[in-house]
Order: C-alpha cells, then structure tokens, then sequence
C-alpha cells in the first residue's frame, strides 16, 4: 500500500527561495499554426528575473512589445508574467492574435501553475517570470481557431513553469536519453528536407 500512495503523490517544487528557473514546452495541435513553444525564466523578484522584467518593461523596442499577461485589461496575473515574442511584430492582425488569444491564453497558463501547486501560491507575489512566446507568423494568412490557439498556449505555459520548477528533464535523463532524441530541424536538415 505505501508503494502505492508514494506514486500518487505530486512532486513539489523545494520550499524557500526560488532561485532561477528555466523551462520550455512545445504543445501543437494539427494545424501548423496551432504550436505553442514558450520559453520560461521564474525566479524572485528581487533576482535577475526581477531586474531584466523591470529592464524590458521600460525599454520597448518596435516590433518587440513587451506586455504583462493579463486575464483582461486592469486584470493582470500574478506571479507577474512578461510575455516577449520570439517573431518580430509588424501586422495587425498579428498583434491582435498575440495580444488577444495567446495572452490571455498565458495568463490562465500561469494560473493553472499556482492552482496545480508548481508554483507555491505564498509565492505568487515575490515571484516573476519572463516567457518568451512563439506564434506562428502563418497566423495572418491563414483562417485558425481561437480555441485552438488558446488551449495549446495555456497548456504550454503551464507545462513550461512546471518543467522549470522540477528541474525537467532532469540531468539523469538527459546523459541517457542524449542519442535518442534528434532535434526536429537538425534531422530534416540531415534528410535533405531543408
């Protein structure tokens, strides 16, 4: 029976100071567009995380806003969230899909992340996090579903903290695993495919 109870119980991130964190995810559904790959950086915010969050926020860059994820304007998440997009912004139709569905989408990612327990709601508050967030420039040429959008990117997100947070994968796996999984470009690039 203890086996048994050991296996149901969730792993918790360590208690204390959260010192810096990365993760990523990549979540997709079928169509192209639909891929969410955020890149997560979490830690206190009187840490680097802190600094570089209050770095962007004040040095804006055409085509490279920088916003807070929020459930909806004057709703902003915490622990505090700045979404940095990977793809240079210069549509409007663009910007209204990143800072619509997928921000949103973010948002209730990193909720889910305190609700699960990944990241300590006592920290909600001293934490920060910086995701750097992927979407599809096919977006603008193309007819999606903002349901679609949405579920991928709130489930990358959360996956991206959580993986942060336990350290995933963890090095063991890594030094194991190394030759088994080819990374996607590099094998099309070896099957003359690019």
């Amino acid at each position: 029976m203890a086996k048994k109870s050991e296996k149901l119980k969730k792993a918790k991130p360590p208690g204390g100071r959260i010192i810096l964190r990365t993760g990523e995810a990549l979540v997709e559904a079928d169509a192209p567009w639909s891929a969410a790959e955020p890149e997560v950086v979490i830690c206190e915010l009187d840490g680097p995380v802190g600094y570089a969050i209050a770095n962007l926020i004040g040095n804006q860059v055409k085509g490279h806003t920088k916003v807070f994820a929020i459930l909806n304007s004057d709703v902003q998440v915490r622990p505090a969230t700045l979404m940095v997009s990977k793809v240079t912004v210069n549509n409007e139709k663009y910007t209204n899909i990143l800072m619509g569905t997928v921000q949103a989408a973010i948002a209730h990612g990193v909720l889910d992340a305190v609700r699960s327990g990944d990241i300590p709601k006592k920290k909600a508050n001293d934490l920060g996090i910086i995701i750097s967030v992927w979407l599809d420039p096919s977006v603008v040429d193309t007819e999606i579903d903002p349901n679609i959008l949405f579920q991928t990117n709130r489930e990358a997100t959360a996956k991206a903290i959580h993986k942060a947070m336990h350290h995933e994968p963890t090095i063991d796996w890594l030094l194991k695993h190394q030759d088994e999984v080819p990374h996607y470009f590099h094998q099309l690039a070896l099957d003359g495919q690019l």
